[in-house]
């Protein structure tokens, strides 16, 4: 078998044009400060921060606007955001140099393979994945990060009691992630469907230009039992 045939199906595509000198500044100073470098291997993820707190990962948090904002308004939990562009993650390390974010650490890594090799069984205290490529043409679907091994992998990296809170704009993904997750039995829905409310997921950039377009917006916020 070839190795193209071996190779796993990646959930995004690379389209990152030029950083801008900041972001780069940022990549090249600030990263070996507050970024985590992985090689692959079981990380050892009481070792990535000062303290011992539950750790939540953030997967794609685009401009890192959402995560800057979460993770000084939980100084109780420690945050891994991860991320493949750099132009975002050259952003998100401003921020937290400028605004002194002691509980963030941020990773340029492909998440599905983070979360296959890296990530320990029942290490996390929760989970986030905002506005996902949605992937729109069915021939495409199959590259969505939101499957069903992929939600039995997570509800394996969870910690009893610990949570899933997923969102998109997209009415049609928004369907799909919730009948996947209602065939997950190690999830339960305290909602029985969508969350009434983004919960404490502050609004981004992103979703504001959605909303002006006349576009709904759908968490999902779930618990691994």
């Amino acid at each position: 078998m070839s190795e193209r045939l071996l190779r796993p199906i990646r959930s995004f595509v690379r389209r990152e044009g030029r950083l801008t000198d900041g972001q780069q500044r940022a990549l090249d100073t600030l990263y070996p400060l507050h970024g985590v470098d992985w090689q692959g291997g079981l990380l050892a993820l009481d070792e990535l921060f000062d303290r011992a707190a539950p750790l939540v990962l953030d997967i794609g948090f685009g401009d890192g606007e959402a995560l800057a904002t979460m993770a000084p308004a939980h100084p109780e939990r420690n945050y891994l955001g991860v991320e493949v562009y750099r132009a975002g993650t050259g952003q998100l390390l401003r921020h937290i140099e400028h605004e002194g974010i002691d509980n963030l650490k941020v990773m340029l890594a492909d998440a599905a393979e983070l979360l296959r090799e890296g990530i320990p069984s029942g290490s996390l205290a929760g989970l986030q994945l905002f506005f996902p490529d949605p992937w729109p043409k069915k021939r495409h679907h199959k590259r969505r990060m939101v499957q069903p091994a992929w939600l039995s992998l997570v509800a394996d990296r969870l910690k009893p009691g610990g949570f899933l809170h997923m969102a998109t704009d997209w009415e049609e993904y928004a369907q799909w992630m919730l009948e996947l997750t209602e065939a997950e039995p190690l999830f339960e829905n305290p909602h029985g469907g969508f969350a009434p409310d983004a919960g404490d997921r502050p609004q981004t950039r992103f979703e504001r230009r959605g909303l002006r377009k006349g576009h709904g917006v759908f968490d999902l916020m779930l618990q691994r039992i």
